[in-house]
């Protein structure tokens, strides 16, 4: 078993979540520079302090003839997980009426609705903007970082929802008839399945 000493105490590597890469290489023996090793325990032991932000493009629910009318509209909005503590932030515009509700649902996968939800706050208007802070527990985190939590904004014409976007990592969308660039983000591939 590795371990490393550290002010006066050895540390077991399993002790610090270390990757398996780092273990093998201090099996071996590999000379590491001071600085280098130091930095390396400091970003393995803040493992969760540095925020998740993910990204919602928010556009209309599914439609048919029958409610295409009630059901404009486009938005975006983001939302980062530090520790426990969610926050989420977004602006929509373009409704056919005013919003009056918003929540953070919980799907059971990418692209599948649920149930269990959180209340946003949401501007009541045809523009404005939507926001929360939650703490979540770890099954919820786990939830939000493999992309099932989703945004939903309710309004008057349309109050089982109007607009909706699932938070997804941060990845880049090509404009509308720009060939996309690259590999290209596939959720079900590019998103934590952790």
């Amino acid at each position: 078993m590795a371990a490393i000493f550290i002010g006066g105490r050895h540390i077991l590597l399993w002790e610090l979540n270390a990757s398996w890469d780092t273990l093998a290489l201090l099996e071996k023996g590999l000379a590491v520079p001071r600085c280098l090793l130091v930095l390396a325990m400091t970003l393995m032991l803040s493992g969760g302090a540095f925020a998740q932000t993910y990204h919602a493009n928010l556009g209309p629910m599914p439609l048919d003839a029958a409610t295409n009318a009630n059901m404009l509209g486009r938005g975006e909005a983001s939302a980062a997980l530090d520790g426990k503590m969610l926050t989420v932030s977004g602006k929509f515009m373009g409704l056919p009426s005013p919003a009056t509700k918003a929540h953070l649902f919980v799907g059971l996968a990418i692209g599948v609705p649920g149930s269990e939800g959180f209340d946003l706050t949401v501007s009541p208007a045809q523009s404005g903007s939507v926001s929360g802070q939650i703490a979540l527990n770890a099954k919820q985190a786990a939830a939000f970082r493999t992309g099932r939590f989703y945004i939903q904004i309710d309004s008057q014409k349309a109050p089982t929802g109007n607009l909706w976007g699932w938070l997804l990592p941060q990845h880049t969308d090509a404009p509308p008839d720009v060939p996309q660039q690259g590999p290209w983000f596939l959720p079900q591939l590019d998103t934590p399945s952790r």
